[in-house]
């Protein structure tokens, strides 16, 4: 690979110090004048049409300035998932509505000069409701006896199938070859039912939003989101008001791990500004965030599988039914992704179908999450891979090696199946996804532990487990990013990206993306995110997305800025310009040898001949989305008198093509396996037969913590994608993959039981050794 002076190098985060210091600024740290503060009252049934508000009492109490309810707001429909326009996602929400649909759904919204005279009118709300009959079970969704969630009016913004008289939030199906010719030419065939669970993600930072005026009369909005454009559209979608009249800032985020993809509270705050004319603030408390504002959808997965004595699959069918809750943002997306980022790792099967239905729940509203349906559909794979290899007797991991998908390959549903609509045909440029099973396997000791079921202590065993994935760079044809820059005359530059940093490091990459091509040190860049009046527009981070697509951008920009710096110094220095070259900061000739400083430059071209700023704009979209290849493995100790599982080491092995920080690759594949390890063995929303949350608390709401996380060791398996920034591709989320199935095919290492439903409670593995008469 070449040599590089600022990519592939772990710089410190640009934002470390501030972050570290607390002198960053979260959105409830940004000083407004004076902001009226917006509680909200939430249903208290599952399904109900509301009858009355009485809100007489609650009016008349000290510093409350307003009441809203569907009774005087907009009666507007919109999706709260922040996609690109138009949405995938039905418009099948309201600020408000007659009708709440799960306990936790939105009632009303004081607004109040502070937060305790909110808090107090609240209680003075009564609320009439007219009962309606619920459904908190997705495979009855769609049974002819069942209530409609939605009614008519609901609608889909795209052709996409979305059929509210029928509790469809979205499907998605395709399929080639023969699939019954397929289990006629198999010797065995498989078949077993994933589940997955509700999940909340559990970010830092609550979710909040604050609205006020400039000195023009426009609309501010600042927003703990990834998205702020499409923050901006949704708000002036619900309000009218224009998009040139509202400005949407991200300020620094504390986690989002795709919660803070939807678009919820800004409607709400522009609504209050608006009206009152004054400044608004909401920040939502924790017991909110865990009910009120979204979750991981939950999955069922059926997967039926035909294959040959020497383990070669000949037919592959997926069914999947996803729990999309009250609402349906990212219901088609999400559910689309567990066929489309899985099962083009297989490639070679002959024979494949992908079923998919998203349905509406009375229950908490699921969207967009780390891993995006992957992580579901994985968990189903990975386990599915490693029955068929036991029941074959092969090893795992020269299976995996063999029918992998490879580099110059393609497979039939990336064009068959993309997020919400036909794909992309593509073809791999890079993998080494073999390379990482292989150093993977090393580092967790593979051979001298599978099968070996060592006991470290009376009725402690040990087993370790693998699981495989690939995920995206990018929505193909989709997504879209943009940067600007300009040259200042000291020689160092500003870099304004719509790309939204929420902690993940990508201001810090883009600037080296740019240092790197204008051959400065890191510090020569000063960047500046997410301010829909000052940056360019960008889509926002999801899809792991922004060092591909929002880099490729940076790297157009700053190309163009190479060529303005080189044509300058060949002014300067009375040269042909095919003569300069850069190094550290400097224009050289190559010939002579004689260079000027950027420095220089930026001073003459402002003030001396031919004067012009030197600066430069680019977007990017590309019809590619690399993917990343990752493999995971697990060690664990399963108890068999407690039923409780440690994990004690996790070992992932990542190609994510160049790595432009090394540092901040191992953050974000570590980070996203203690997620993963916390969604197998702990994690669960948990619910009454009344749809109420009954462990919306982090007492109760069990999460990983420093305490919990076992060694951990990331392997960087360095490639390169000649259609990455400087060979990148994405990184962000595929490490959250593995963990579950990895862990699962640990415990049969282990213990020899199967668990199909997550998580791995010690309850459900103690059910599973007396079934097998070993509890």
């Amino acid at each position: 690979m070449s040599e590089y002076n600022v990519i592939g190098k772990s710089f410190d985060k640009v934002d470390g110090i501030s972050l570290a210091t607390g002198s960053a600024l979260y959105t409830d740290d940004w000083k407004v004048n004076n902001p009226l503060i917006i509680r909200l009252l939430y249903s208290t049934e599952a399904f109900a049409e509301i009858i009355d508000i009485d809100i007489e009492e609650a009016s008349k109490m000290p510093g409350i300035v307003d009441i809203l309810s569907f009774m005087n707001t907009p009666d507007t429909l919109f999706t709260t998932a922040g996609q690109g326009f138009p949405e995938p996602s039905p418009y099948d929400c309201r600020i408000f509505d007659k009708t709440v649909r799960y306990v936790g759904d939105r009632v009303a919204a004081v607004v109040a000069e502070t937060e305790k005279q909110a808090e107090d009118a609240l209680k003075k709300i009564r609320v009439t409701y007219r009962s309606l009959q619920t459904n908190f079970d997705a495979e009855k969704a769609m049974d002819e006896n069942m209530p409609h969630i939605h009614g008519k009016e609901a609608f889909s913004p795209i052709s996409a199938p979305y059929n509210p008289e029928k509790n469809l939030a979205g499907q998605s199906d395709f399929s080639y070859g023969d699939i019954e010719k397929g289990y006629a030419e198999s010797a065995h065939v498989t078949e077993h039912t994933y589940t997955t669970q509700y999940v909340s993600h559990c970010a830092m930072e609550p979710h909040s939003a604050q609205a006020s005026f400039d000195e023009k009369g426009r609309l501010i909005i600042v927003s703990s989101t990834q998205v702020p454009f499409h923050a901006r559209r949704i708000v002036s979608h619900v309000t009218g008001l224009p998009i040139r009249r509202i400005r949407v800032i991200k300020p620094r985020i504390g986690g989002g791990f795709g919660t803070k993809q939807e678009v919820f509270l800004e409607p709400l705050v522009a609504l209050v500004s608006l009206r009152t004319k004054r400044s608004s603030k909401l920040v939502l408390s924790r017991k909110e965030v865990f009910v009120s504002s979204r979750t991981r959808h939950p999955f069922r997965l059926k997967l039926r599988t035909g294959f040959k004595e020497d383990g070669q699959i000949m037919t592959l069918e997926m069914d999947a039914l996803m729990n999309a809750g009250a609402y349906g943002p990212h219901a088609l997306t999400v559910l689309s992704n567990a066929g489309s980022k899985v099962l083009p790792l297989l490639n070679k099967i002959p024979n494949m179908k992908f079923s998919g239905k998203s349905v509406y729940t009375n229950l908490p509203i699921a969207g967009a999450y780390r891993g995006y349906g992957a992580t579901q559909g994985y968990f189903a794979l990975n386990q599915h891979l490693d029955i068929i290899c036991r029941e074959t007797n092969q090893d795992i991991l020269e299976y995996i090696k063999k029918w992998h998908i490879k580099e110059q390959e393609t497979s039939a549903v990336f064009e068959a199946l993309g997020e919400g609509k036909e794909g992309v045909a593509q073809v791999v440029k890079s993998c080494k996804l073999s390379e990482c099973i292989d150093k993977g396997a090393k580092a967790i000791g593979w051979y001298q532990k599978r099968d070996k079921k060592i006991e470290t202590q009376k009725d402690v065993v040990r087993g370790v487990g693998v699981a495989v994935a690939m995920q995206g760079s990018g929505i193909p044809l989709i997504d879209m990013g943009s940067a600007y820059m300009k040259m200042n005359d000291d020689g160092s530059f500003f870099l304004f990206v719509g790309a939204t940093d929420i902690g993940t490091g990508s201001d810090t990459v883009l600037s080296q993306i740019a240092a790197e091509t204008l051959q400065v040190p890191l510090d020569y860049i000063h960047i500046l995110s997410s301010d829909t009046d000052m940056t360019p527009f960008d889509v926002g981070a999801y899809a792991s997305s922004t060092t591909y697509i929002s880099g490729g951008a940076v790297l157009r920009c700053a190309q163009d800025i190479v060529k303005q710096i080189i044509e300058h110094g060949a002014l300067m220095l009375d040269c042909p310009k095919e003569e300069l070259s850069l190094h550290e900061a400097c224009v050289i000739n190559e010939k002579t040898g004689k260079s000027i400083s950027f420095e220089q430059i930026g001073q003459h071209s402002f003030y001396t001949s031919k004067q012009i700023q030197i600066q430069s704009g680019a977007s990017h979209v590309s019809p590619q989305s690399p993917p990343p290849f990752i493999a995971q493995f697990a060690e664990v100790e399963v108890d068999k008198k407690t039923g409780k599982v440690h994990v004690v080491k996790f070992v992932s092995a990542i190609d994510c093509g160049q790595p432009l920080n090394p540092k901040l690759v191992e953050g974000q594949i570590e980070g996203a396996v203690v997620n993963g390890i916390s969604f197998a063995l702990t994690e669960e929303l948990r619910f009454d037969k009344s749809g109420r949350a009954l462990n919306s608390t982090f007492w109760d709401y069990k999460i990983f913590t420093a305490a919990d996380i076992p060694e951990m060791q990331t392997i960087i398996v360095n490639s390169s994608d000649e259609d990455g920034p400087y060979g990148a591709k994405s990184v962000a989320e595929i490490g959250i993959n593995g963990p579950a199935p990895a862990i699962a095919n640990a415990i049969y290492d282990a213990v020899n039981i199967r668990l199909f439903d997550l998580p791995f409670t010690p309850t459900k593995i103690m059910n599973a050794l007396k079934a097998t008469g070993r509890g």
